[in-house]
Parts: structure tokens; C-alpha cells; sequence
């Protein structure tokens, strides 16, 4: 199983500020469901409370917290406690690929693991961020695609598609 990070950040690495996103961009959102669309996604306790703690429809959830419970079962929606534990509940699912998809303590412990980082790179730097994705090592991962996407009237910032594997 391949396991992927898919994440937005900007120049300076930040993705996020107070629990939320700091930009909008349709055709990246569009970008991430079609990517993960039908995968299992894994994120930390904050990531699932942002998206108002309901699992996003069409893929499995996993949620890691060590504090997080809920009664009985939920439609698309596994708690565990730990990366490893959230890892091996993807493996189970027999899939292709799983995403890591957030926040940046979770991004940080992956990254020793991860083969693939698909990497939304928006081209502003945000003072206000608190959160960060630890910075991609080119002696570990090489760049194989990248796809510039210009300002335009549904999107306020530039940013650029970017896809690195594990050398």
C-alpha cells in the first residue's frame, strides 16, 4: 500500500491558522476529492473537528486521538489512537493507497513514512499561521510533476500542483 500526504501550504509552509484554512481554492478542493475519492484518509483529532467532525462522504475516515470517542458505529468513520494503528486500519480496507490529509503533528510523524506527497503549493506567505508542514527534503523525495495555476476570477491566489515521490 502506498501511503500519501496530500496537503496545501504556503511559501512559508503554513497550513492553517485557529483550527481553519487560510484560503480559498476551488480547483485544488476539486483536486483533493478526485484524488482521494473512494481511498481511506487519515487525519488528527483538529483536521476532523475543522470539517464540523463529520467524515467526508465517498472514503473511509480515520481519526487519530487519544481522547475522541463515540457510541456504537458510524457510517465511513474509524477512531484510533496512534499513526501505526491508523495505518494498518487502511491496510485492512485492501486499498491501493491511503492519504494522510492533516494537521501538522500528523504530517510530521508520517513523514518518515511516506512514499508519496502530493503538495499544493500557494504562492503567498501567511503571518497568521500556526500551523505547519515540516519542509520536504529533496535528498529524500524528488519533484515529478508540477502544474502552475494561475489567479483568476474563481481564485484569488496562485498556486501550483505538485506530486513528489520517495527517491
Amino acid at each position: 500500500m502506498i501511503i500519501s500526504v496530500v496537503v496545501a501550504a504556503g511559501e512559508d509552509n503554513s497550513i492553517g491558522a485557529k483550527n481553519d484554512l487560510m484560503w480559498k481554492l476551488p480547483n485544488d478542493m476539486r483536486f483533493f476529492k478526485n484524488l482521494t475519492w473512494g481511498m481511506p484518509v487519515v487525519m488528527g483529532r483538529k483536521t476532523f473537528e475543522s470539517m464540523g467532525s463529520k467524515p467526508l462522504p465517498g472514503r473511509i475516515n480515520i481519526v487519530i486521538s487519544s481522547t475522541l470517542q463515540f457510541d456504537g458505529e458510524k457510517e465511513n468513520l474509524v477512531m484510533v489512537k496512534n499513526l501505526e494503528e491508523a495505518i494498518n486500519r487502511a491496510e485492512q480496507t485492501d486499498c491501493k493507497e491511503v492519504f494522510i490529509i492533516g494537521g501538522g503533528q500528523i504530517y510530521k510523524e508520517a513523514m518518515r513514512r511516506v512514499d508519496c506527497i502530493y503538495m499544493t503549493r500557494v504562492h503567498a506567505v501567511f503571518p497568521q499561521a500556526d500551523t505547519f508542514f515540516p519542509p520536504i527534503d529533496s535528498a529524500v523525495f524528488d519533484r515529478i510533476s508540477s502544474k502552475s495555476m494561475p489567479v483568476d476570477e474563481r481564485h484569488a491566489i496562485a498556486f501550483t500542483l505538485e506530486t513528489w515521490k520517495r527517491k
